[in-house]
């Protein structure tokens, strides 16, 4: 890796007018070249506080956070500036966004393609993770030991993989299945892939997955098949 890296960072949002402007200020900017926001059809403010808070606002109107995920990758390959590592992190600040240094860090220093921010060994508020959520994540990490023998503790959001690793994936998933989808991949294809701990709050406002009884169903039943797909 070069000696300064070109960062950008990619953030799905939908309805999250009073979480992402604080996730934006919360980035450590001095090593980044670029937040890029993907609003996937807010009926709030969400694109113009991203814009006021120095944000790149994209818009992709096939719901679901795979569908943003892909519009900002499609975006960044357009550049005509090269990026050498692509984060990903959710809008609605339950991460901690300056440990996106931590997450970079194995990448920038030994030689990683992906890492995981890892929850699970992270410190968790309590009541930021469901009870579906957390069955769902050991019930997913299990089978990709089991299936693809590569040990994931969690299936964080906050990530972080070099531009190269990410093309060679081709991500396909429009919803759901994205965070697995990326991580199953990467085993497949040999990537040397690693986990740093990470903490996690409760998040600002309702999640439109775990939120609801609905969303947790069709987002567990995704991740299963998802894994069981690419075996």
């Amino acid at each position: 890796m070069k000696q300064s890296p070109i960062i950008r960072v990619i953030i799905p949002a939908l309805n999250e007018q009073n979480a992402v402007g604080r996730v934006i200020a919360d980035l450590p900017h001095p090593i980044l070249s670029e937040v890029i926001v993907v609003d996937n059809g807010s009926i709030d403010n969400t694109p113009e506080v991203a814009i006021n808070s120095g944000a790149t606002v994209l818009k992709e109107v096939q719901k679901g956070y795979g569908s943003a995920c892909l519009c900002g990758i499609k975006y960044i390959n357009g550049l005509q500036e090269d990026t050498d590592i692509v984060v990903f992190i959710d809008a609605d600040y339950s991460d901690y966004p300056g440990q996106l240094t931590e997450i970079v860090d194995p990448i920038l220093n030994e030689g990683y393609d992906l890492v995981i921010g890892s929850r699970n060994l992270g410190r968790k508020e309590k009541g930021s993770m469901t009870l579906p959520q957390v069955f769902g994540n050991w019930l997913a990490t299990r089978l990709l030991k089991l299936i693809y023998n590569v040990n994931f503790s969690d299936l964080g959001p906050f990530r972080a993989v070099t531009m190269k690793s990410l093309n060679a994936i081709d991500m396909q998933d429009q919803n759901y299945g994205w965070t697995v989808e990326m991580q199953l991949k990467a085993a497949k294809q040999g990537l040397k892939s690693t986990e740093v701990p990470v903490d996690y709050k409760n998040r600002i406002g309702i999640s439109k997955i775990s939120g609801t009884i609905k969303g947790t169903f069709l987002a567990g039943y995704k991740i299963i098949w998802t894994i069981l797909k690419y075996a």
